[in-house]
């Protein structure tokens, strides 16, 4: 039993409830909004003694003044005449707390009246109910921090049937720009997960979208760290290194050749891969960058007709003038020429119930995906995507969408999130749950404007997506900008430092006055949790993640500038085989066209064969060196008689 710093007190104005009591403390206690105790009652209900554990909520201050004015008078108006003061005013320091539990539970009553003392470890484990999930026989506990009062440090723990599911799952974290707030805490969270997390609950990766700079481009680096955070690492029982397993992946730039990406730098390309897609991967997507009010139910029904019956599929009819097997844009471009050729030499408008004018326009919005995700969508039907089914257990896989087209960066979204909730559904991924993070949350689910595809699915996922092991880590800057399906579905719920007008909102009306303003002076490395087996939010510390920082990657790694093609050919090329030469690339691409230059190149990355040099060349179809052509039998001329002049 520790001792008492203060007693519980309730009066006719504020009676205690079941639910908040008010107690009082000496001057100098180390009691402070977020601070947790524990109330022993006096009197014993059922043959047992009660004990309420709070959490502080609000602080007061009394003196026995009934006006400041008193005040003044007693000093003549002088503040400076306080020293010579006969007697010192009494003050007493009153705390309001909410409670987080009651044992025993039933029946519920007010708090009792009792002593008041700071909680221990063991008091914060009962008081946020860890104890029943950190058991030595079933331990699902993921530590999240540390929660320090009274010069004591008490590991937090979530538990990870609430964080991954299937009881309850999602995380949300909103906070100010730049605080360590939102990446850094989800760098921490996605270790301490892959650290603790339990092997019978299976296996776990992480998908993440870097969407803006260099955030999570050095995850695979390491940090400088100070001796604090290396202390915190090891109480919590989590390795202080950066991430084992990390995988890159990131579209072309326009000229099919360097990466769209900060992380660029010739020294880290080893786990960099392009993320190129075809036709095929990217029709069954179409709508998420067809503009919903130009392309009507007409349309629709013949860009189904193409995916159903055209795709990949020998296709002959007699407006065509061959047979036609489409598996990439350049084939699909030259199925149209020769449909809508066959349609003008007939006269005709319609064909199989579709207009001209339909097909026409179909026409110009698919041609037109591949120009305006240029860089992620080839023309020659060319894929290099995720491990589908080859997942590995904690492994992170980052998509690089950070310098790509908002377009671009649509679909690789919408089509990523499709492909791991399919692969979960028939459990062929490779793990048997994904972490799928999304920052900049508002920007992709925001509360109000149009539906989007996008936003459909993500909202599917909050709602749907726990059943499947599909769970979404996500953040955002203003919560209250955010649809509230999406948040709202967010078992457990991270705070770092807010704005002032975001707490304004009503969102936070639940939380205290004091609660509310210690949130918007948060220091770095502080949050405010809440979690479902949490009845109130509780304040930790966490660590400065163990990897590098974004801007200090791009200072030491910098950026690859743009180069010619040849030079970008070797680039990739040698993260294979580091032998190669410029002299060799140049010899080997010298008389091809970029088109093959391109195909030969993205078979290569494709395929990553062990003699890289021998498989590039192999691509390219040989050349036939010119021969001069032989000579020409040449006839002699009739040699005329001397003696005939009229050559008879």
């Amino acid at each position: 039993m520790t001792a008492p710093l203060g007693l519980v007190v309730a009066t006719e104005r504020t009676p205690n409830t079941p639910h908040q009591f008010q107690f009082w403390t000496a001057i100098d206690s180390p009691v402070g909004i977020g601070t947790i105790v524990r109330v022993d009652g006096r009197q014993p209900v059922d043959g047992h003694i009660p004990h309420a554990y709070g959490i502080v909520t609000e602080g007061f201050s009394y003196t026995d003044l009934a006006s400041p004015l008193f005040d003044v008078l007693g000093h003549d108006g002088d503040p400076g005449q306080s020293a010579f003061a006969p007697t010192e005013r009494a003050e007493v320091r009153l705390y309001s707390a909410a409670v987080l539990r009651h044992v025993p539970e039933e029946p519920l009553q007010p708090v009792p009246m009792g002593e008041v003392s700071l909680a221990t470890e063991a008091d914060v484990a009962i008081a946020l109910r860890m104890d029943g999930y950190l058991r030595d026989d079933a331990n699902t506990g993921i530590p999240i921090g540390l929660y320090r009062s009274g010069g004591m440090d008490s590991a937090i723990y979530l538990d990870a049937e609430f964080l991954v599911g299937p009881e309850a799952a999602h995380l949300n974290i909103t906070g100010v720009s730049g605080l360590a707030t939102k990446t850094s805490a989800v760098e921490w969270l996605m270790a301490t997960l892959f650290a603790h997390f339990p092997k019978s609950k299976g296996s776990v990766a992480a998908v993440c979208f870097n969407v803006k700079g260099p955030d999570l481009c050095f995850l695979d680096q390491p940090a400088e760290l100070e001796e604090t955070d290396r202390a915190m690492y090891e109480t919590l029982g989590v390795p202080c290194a950066p991430f084992q397993n990390v995988r890159y992946f990131a579209p072309f730039k326009a000229d099919n050749v360097s990466l769209n990406t900060l992380r660029s730098n010739e020294e880290l390309l080893g786990n960099v891969q392009p993320l190129t897609w075809g036709l095929k991967e990217v029709l069954q997507f179409a709508e998420v960058l067809l503009n919903r009010d130009d392309v009507d139910a007409k349309a629709d029904a013949l860009i189904d007709f193409i995916k159903e019956r055209v795709l990949d599929r020998e296709f002959e009819d007699r407006v065509l003038r061959e047979k036609h097997r489409v598996r990439s844009f350049a084939d699909l471009e030259g199925w149209f020429r020769d449909l809508l050729s066959g349609l003008e030499d007939q006269g005709s408008e319609h064909w199989r119930t579709h207009h001209v004018a339909t097909i026409r326009k179909v026409r110009n919005r698919l041609s037109n995906i591949s120009t305006r995700c240029a860089g992620l969508v080839t023309n020659d039907g060319h894929t290099s995507d995720l491990p589908w089914g080859d997942f590995a257990d904690r492994a992170v896989y980052v998509v690089d969408v950070a310098l790509a087209e908002e377009d671009a960066q649509d679909l690789i979204f919408a089509r990523v999130v499709s492909k791991l909730r399919e692969h979960l559904e028939k459990r062929d991924l490779g793990v048997s749950h994904v972490v799928v993070f999304v920052d900049e949350l508002n920007k992709y689910a925001p509360a109000d404007g149009p539906e989007t595809y996008v936003r459909k699915m993500l909202l599917d996922i909050a709602e749907r997506g726990r059943y499947l092991g599909l769970v979404l880590f996500s953040a955002q800057q203003f919560r209250s900008q955010v649809h509230r399906r999406v948040v709202g579905n967010a078992g457990t719920a991270l705070y770092g430092r807010m704005d002032g007008d975001e707490l304004a909102t009503p969102g936070y009306a639940v939380l205290s006055a004091a609660t509310r303003t210690k949130l918007a002076t948060l220091s770095k490395g502080q949050l405010m949790v809440r979690h479902p087996h949490f009845t109130q939010p509780i304040f930790v510390s966490f660590p400065r993640p163990a990897v590098m920082r974004g801007r200090d990657g791009v200072e030491r790694f910098p950026q690859a500038a743009d180069v010619p093609r040849d030079v970008g050919v070797l680039r990739q090329l040698r993260r294979f085989d580091p032998s190669l030469t410029l002299a060799w690339v140049q010899d080997v691409i010298g008389l091809h066209e970029d088109e093959d230059v391109l195909r030969a190149l993205h078979a290569t990355l494709a395929h990553a064969p062990d003699n890289v040099g021998a498989y590039f060349k192999s691509q390219f179809r040989k050349i036939i060196r010119a021969t001069p052509a032989p000579a020409p039998a040449r006839t002699p001329l009739r040699v005329l008689p001397d003696d005939d002049p009229y050559a008879i």
